[in-house]
């Protein structure tokens, strides 16, 4: 099962695709002001959590009764899309897609690149969009990438010091085994995809992958 977390920051709404949209079957949490991101989407979330500091009380919005509110402290460990994907996880989802997540505050566009590294290194799938950026991480392996319109740049980042074994395939400045330093990052930053596909392989020190629009 997929869960589509609706998460602050900017959206597009309709600049998203069809499958970056929620879909019958798919387990859809907002969090906090993502109910805003619903809203614009025309979603009603199944789950709506979050200590509620950006979006008010929720209990005077009009939600229908099948949304389940779980309030969380507003001192806590974890930010309210941490804790959606921890719930996310615990109902059942094998995928994750956070819709929103860029844009807003710094800190939790941070914390939300830190969040795709910790799903993808505990073998979960996941992507993070809003329609004028797509974010996934690599931690080793390929992952094939189609040309898509809405996106003019791709940027890769080292999680590590350095990323060892970067290849690009398919970009306007390909790479070929190459190892990549994290201060030095912007050497991999604004490439392009030139090619149908775009191939990205990284042997060991993980990376980001950015697609933004430009």
């Amino acid at each position: 099962m997929r869960a589509v977390i609706l998460t602050g920051g900017d959206c597009f709404p309709d600049r998203l695709s069809a499958d970056e949209r929620p879909v019958r079957g798919d387990l859809v949490i907002a969090a906090d002001a993502g109910l805003r991101v619903a809203n614009a989407l025309g979603v009603t979330p199944q789950i709506l959590l979050g200590d509620f500091d950006s979006l008010g009380d929720p209990e005077g919005l009009g939600l229908p009764s099948s949304v389940e509110i779980l309030r969380v402290p507003a001192e806590k460990d974890d930010t309210d899309t941490q804790l959606a994907a921890s719930v996310a996880l615990s109902r059942g989802a094998d995928s994750i897609l956070f819709v929103g997540g860029f844009g807003g505050r710094l800190d939790h566009a941070l914390a939300n690149l830190a969040l795709l590294e910790d799903l993808a290194r505990r073998r979960v799938p996941a992507q993070m969009v809003n329609g004028a950026a797509r974010a996934r991480f690599l931690p080793s392996g390929s992952v094939t990438i189609p040309r898509d319109p809405r996106f003019r740049f791709l940027s890769v980042f080292p999680a590590d010091r350095s990323a060892a074994g970067v290849t690009l395939e398919g970009c306007k400045y390909p790479l070929l085994n190459a190892t990549v330093r994290r201060r030095s990052a912007g050497f991999t930053t604004s490439n392009e995809i030139t090619q149908p596909f775009a191939r990205v392989c990284v042997r060991s020190g993980g990376i980001w992958i950015v697609e933004w629009e430009g």
